[in-house]
């Protein structure tokens, strides 16, 4: 009788739960040094990784995406779809976190001890020094940022809005010159872009190890004792994170998509766990592109153009996190935010998280301005910062999340055959991640 082959994703949920005990363990037995010496480089090195192709793969879709739709009418319609979702995603997730943070007041009621505690140990905080200093951007200097003055050092640099605006700009002009001499350039982009995505079923081998890595280390350095603290706090965030996670999205997929909800899930699952582990939209993003073309059967043309585009501007969950941090410091400091302060959080957190780079700890710097938007003292930032790693793990699986939901609405809403396959695909350990084991079928 042959033996049955784990799914990586089980392997990978496995990890997580491995990781977890194992840095619960090293926490309690004080070996947490060991932890963060020997086994947290591998995480590391496996998010160096799959960090590692992002740029390439990033450049290479969005213009072997672009050249695909020919039609450039088409390509203004999918874009105007596309930054249109994520706008409006994002200000409904906002406003969840707002209606969350009234209605549970997670930052009323603290002791004043334990107030100044947290304020006194602000600065104690890795990577955290007294206030901010955060300059922030006119609307013409961000619109001119998109620009690169330099493709080269954009790449080099991970601009993502520039390379993003310079892939397009490049496809387009592929697509208006002959096509006898730019089909030589397409298919040469065709072919990186393929290598890259072969590259990441390698690197997707060594996951389940990468995970256990990361998520061990978190525990053994923080323990439960910080996660108590701010308990009430968390779990306003992972809340308002599961009511926009489960109810928007499902109503959008239910009603517009007009397709199954728990094969939606179930088909990003991969990425959502590597997201979760990893805190990095954009870390995820080889891994979710695989997933919402090879799992739920997205085209090309569409998944190429919408997730890279989604990595860089949608956030829902950090925008949703930033509306209850905002709150909840303002509760902290016994200040009562007016309603059209709580608007300026919205529009505010909107922009901000359009900017925010999808990497781990970038949401606190979208946060500052957030709060010194609407006057919340900018110490505050540093009695998140303990618990900002779990919360960020959360929220980047909304973004995650969110980035495919898109890709499935603009692929139904083209009259795209195939957004979400009768037949689960699949035969390597990658491709066959969403599908837990089946071998086809319909639901």
């Amino acid at each position: 009788m042959p033996v049955r082959r784990v799914p990586l994703h089980t392997k990978i949920f496995l990890a997580l739960i491995a990781g977890a005990v194992f840095g619960l363990i090293a926490n309690r037995l004080e070996f947490s040094w060991f932890v963060m010496a020997w086994i947290k480089p591998v995480g590391t090195a496996f998010v160096r990784l799959i960090s590692m192709v992002v740029v390439p793969l990033v450049f290479a879709s969005l213009l072997v995406g672009t050249t695909s739709l020919k039609d450039l009418r088409s390509l203004g319609r999918i874009g105007a779809k596309t930054v249109g979702f994520y706008l409006c995603t994002t200000a409904v997730a906002i406003s969840i976190g707002l209606v969350m943070a009234n209605v549970w007041r997670p930052g009323a009621g603290f002791a004043e001890e334990t107030r100044q505690k947290l304020i006194d140990g602000a600065a104690a905080q890795e990577g955290y020094a007294g206030e901010p200093t955060i300059e922030r951007p006119s609307v013409r200097d961000l619109l001119l940022n998109i620009i690169p003055a330099n493709p080269i050092q954009a790449l080099a640099e991970g601009q993502m809005l520039q390379i993003i605006f310079f892939a397009l700009l490049m496809g387009i002009c592929l697509t208006l010159i002959p096509p006898e001499r730019s089909r030589p350039v397409i298919a040469f982009f065709e072919g990186v872009n393929e290598t890259i995505v072969q590259m990441v079923h390698v690197i997707m081998h060594v996951a389940p190890y990468g995970v256990f890595a990361l998520i061990s280390a978190v525990v053994a350095d923080f323990g439960l004792g910080i996660l108590l603290m701010l308990i009430k706090y968390c779990a306003v965030v992972v809340l308002g994170l599961l009511i926009h996670l489960l109810l928007v999205y499902s109503v959008v997929l239910k009603f517009i998509v007009k397709t199954s909800v728990a094969r939606f899930f179930r088909g990003i699952r991969p990425a959502q766990l590597v997201g979760f582990s990893s805190s990095s939209s954009s870390a995820t993003l080889p891994v979710t592109i695989e997933c919402v073309t090879e799992n739920l059967g997205v085209p090309q043309s569409v998944s190429s153009f919408t997730l890279p585009l989604g990595a860089t501007i949608n956030m829902d969950g950090t925008a949703l996190y930033q509306g209850v941090a905002a709150v909840f410091l303002a509760q902290l400091y016994g200040m009562d935010l007016t309603f059209g302060q709580q608007l300026t959080i919205v529009l505010t957190a909107t922009l901000a998280s359009i900017g925010t780079a999808g990497v781990p700890g970038a949401g606190i710097v979208a946060l500052a301005t957030v709060l010194r938007s609407v006057g919340v003292p900018l110490q505050g930032i540093g009695i998140v910062l303990g618990v900002d790693r779990f919360v960020d793990m959360c929220r980047t699986v909304v973004n995650v999340t969110g980035d495919a939901a898109c890709a499935a609405v603009v692929a139904s809403s083209e009259g795209l055959v195939g957004a979400m396959p009768a037949r689960k695909v699949g035969t390597s350990d990658l491709r066959g991640i969403g599908a837990s084991g089946d071998s086809g079928g319909t639901e």
